[in-house]
């Protein structure tokens, strides 16, 4: 995700299935793991440590646990970490709607962030910081950072709500891997680690000089993709708007914006932005067709029983919820809708993990933990919490994983499942939990 301006405008308040096979239905759950082994083969790992053969995992943007789930833990009580009091009282928290997510993009930083959070103290978020300003060249403390969806079926996050009631695990202590923004934090999901700092370095491949020529930069560090070959685990990232910025880089111009992308600009968020994909960072899978996939072959690889097994989607920018430039939260719900039921109805192996990079600038009351181990791996701290959801084959639907995790939990499961070892990036992955808190019992996945 490219360095971004913020459109400032007014805040406009207003108010606000599948059942998991291990979760309710043991025949179903027989079925699956029927239909599992004898499921063809040819793209997923040939052992995996429990009958998940498929992992996919969705990146959104730009959200906070308490921003989307807040109001939705302290309705059901299900949620150890549920508000108790509100910190800005007699302020009260913003709407989160579609209208107020269009207009108003926070200051998401790591120097704000950092402020933000004011060593746990979590106050530093609606009052305004005149040296993040300066720094960042946009408003860090904003009344607007104070923001929670409401409930019931007109909540612009009304899915992922009632998923977690049924059919999804949630994870309540989830954590974004470092204060920064998204693509500092996107690389945990790839390379376990620290690479750098906020949306500074751009990587060589399709898209990196539109609108603009930009320096660019690549990096050997180990990673995910790297193991995963190594161990002759097939994968691939799926984008959307890829091929379009491909074919137009192609004959020497840039990808135009689609006609529903709100903004109309041909920048981010109307057109494919390489920052958003860790392994175009990488020299080897950058632009690699095998690994590099247009987000529209993703039905067409279900469909042939040609998903890899581990995958990775990312939509367009005003697909993926990433608050301000006229996009809406609804759009990008209803794209992961959409993602969610074309793998689980067709792959009935597939663990589906939907999380988002960073929590946006958006408040969350929970104090990122501080000297863990992790920590120690690469000296950053830990930001705010964000979402996390699991659902498909193995997902515990209906249940709360109260565990401390973070985005390089994902890698260690997935070494853990098909590589038969964590560790192997010698980073973050070797110290923190699995996601076994999210998953059947039944599974023996470690926690």
């Amino acid at each position: 995700m490219r360095t971004r301006t913020a459109l400032l405008s007014a805040i406009v308040l207003a108010a606000a299935a599948l059942v998991p096979v291990w979760n309710s239905h043991p025949s179903a759950a027989t079925a699956a793991t029927a239909a599992a082994a004898t499921a063809p083969a040819a793209t997923a790992s040939a052992a995996t440590r429990t009958p998940i053969r498929h992992v996919v995992v969705i990146v959104q943007e730009n959200h906070s646990f308490d921003s989307y789930f807040a109001a939705y833990c302290a309705q059901t009580h299900t949620c150890n970490m549920a508000p108790v009091t509100n910190p800005y009282a007699p302020v009260q928290p913003v709407p989160l709607t579609d209208a107020s997510t269009a207009a108003y993009d926070p200051n998401h930083f790591a120097d704000c962030e950092r402020v933000e959070i004011n060593g746990g103290r979590m106050d530093g978020y609606i009052t305004p910081h005149a040296a993040q300003t300066q720094s960042t060249g946009y408003p860090c403390g904003s009344p607007a950072n104070f923001t929670q969806a409401g409930t019931g079926p007109t909540s612009p996050v009304a899915t992922y709500q009632q998923w977690a009631g049924s059919r999804a695990s949630l994870a309540d202590n989830y954590f974004q891997s470092s204060v920064g923004a998204s693509s500092q934090n996107d690389m945990y999901l790839w390379m376990a680690r620290f690479v750098f700092k906020d949306n500074t370095a751009e990587p060589n491949a399709v898209g990196s000089q539109c609108p603009t020529a930009r320096t660019t930069t690549s990096f050997s560090t180990p990673n995910l993709g790297g193991a995963l070959d190594a161990g002759h685990v097939s994968w691939a990232w799926y984008a959307e708007g890829y091929s379009a910025m491909k074919t137009a880089n192609a004959a020497g111009s840039c990808a135009l914006a689609p006609a529903d992308c709100p903004s109309h600009i041909p920048n981010y968020p109307c057109v494919f932005d390489p920052s958003d994909l860790p392994p175009e960072y990488v020299t080897g899978q950058k632009d690699n067709p095998t690994h590099i996939r247009d987000y529209t072959q993703l039905a067409a690889d279900v469909s042939a029983h040609a998903l890899p097994a581990v995958s990775f989607v990312k939509g367009i920018g005003y697909r993926s919820e990433h608050p301000g430039y006229g996009d809406n939260v609804s759009a990008g719900v209803q794209f992961i809708g959409q993602t969610v039921a074309e793998i689980t109805s067709h792959v009935p192996d597939a663990l589906v993990l939907v999380t988002w990079d960073e929590s946006g600038g958006y408040f969350d009351h929970v104090a990122p933990p501080s000297g863990t181990s992790a920590n120690a791996v690469d000296g950053q701290a830990y930001g705010p919490r964000v979402p996390l959801l699991a659902l498909g084959y193995g997902a515990a639907g209906g249940t709360v994983s109260h565990a401390q995790l973070e985005h390089s939990s994902i890698v260690k499961f997935i070494e853990w499942n098909f590589l038969g070892s964590t560790g192997q990036l010698h980073a973050r992955d070797a110290v923190v939990r699995n996601l076994g808190s999210l998953l059947s019992p039944k599974l023996h996945v470690p926690s």
